[in-house]
């Protein structure tokens, strides 16, 4: 049970990636004062917790209203995890991506914290496929959205120390760790399709 546990937190703190999200909130947030930096990193996880609280929820649901058998979508979100870890390995790493997504428009605890910087599209899939309903129990799903928000309260906190992160680590260490994840997450996709193809023909 543990060592499910452990998974799962491990899967989630990959595709939500708290650290490769400090320096996307440093860049974002350097004219605000400190007051609306903490209000913004609080704003950003709830409207996070939420949008990947709808998906784990409904996500499954509306597949099954469309007709797309889960097994279809772990292939398929598995395949899109593994282009996001691809992405994030070789091309550019979430930080450097994400800081290029600047509109002065948009509250940018929404955008582009809240998403895609913590519901990222990979977060979004990872929480539908580790609620199967034909697999996991309403419990078992529970405990999985109690380790959701686990990861976006760490989450929360990397934020409202993110200065001294950035001191700490800076841009180069932000974009070597989003890599190793992204490394990790590319395993973690491969065993998704590897599931969902032996699931689908019954091997």
């Amino acid at each position: 049970m543990l060592e499910t546990y452990l998974q799962d937190f491990i899967v989630l703190w990959v595709v939500i990636d708290p650290i490769g999200s400090v320096p996307v909130f440093i860049s974002h947030t350097t004219r605000l004062t400190a007051q609306q930096k903490r209000q913004a990193a609080l704003k950003a996880s709830v409207a996070a917790f939420f949008i990947l609280l709808f998906f784990l929820s409904l996500g499954q649901i509306i597949l099954e209203a469309m007709k797309i058998p889960l097994e279809s979508f772990q292939i398929a979100g598995g395949l899109v995890l593994f282009y996001f870890a691809f992405t994030m390995i070789f091309g550019e790493s979430k930080v450097e991506s994400e800081m290029e997504m600047k509109d002065k428009r948009v509250d940018v605890a929404i955008f582009p914290m809240a998403v895609p910087s913590l519901a990222s599209p990979g977060a979004m899939m990872a929480v539908v496929l580790l609620t199967d309903n034909s697999t996991f129990s309403i419990w078992e799903q529970i405990q999985t959205m109690v380790i959701m928000l686990a990861v976006i309260v760490v989450s929360y906190f990397l934020l409202r120390a993110a200065g001294k992160i950035q001191s700490w680590i800076g841009d180069s260490g932000a974009a070597i760790v989003s890599r190793v994840m992204g490394l990790i997450l590319a395993a973690v996709a491969l065993n998704s399709v590897l599931e969902g193809i032996k699931t689908y023909f019954g091997i």
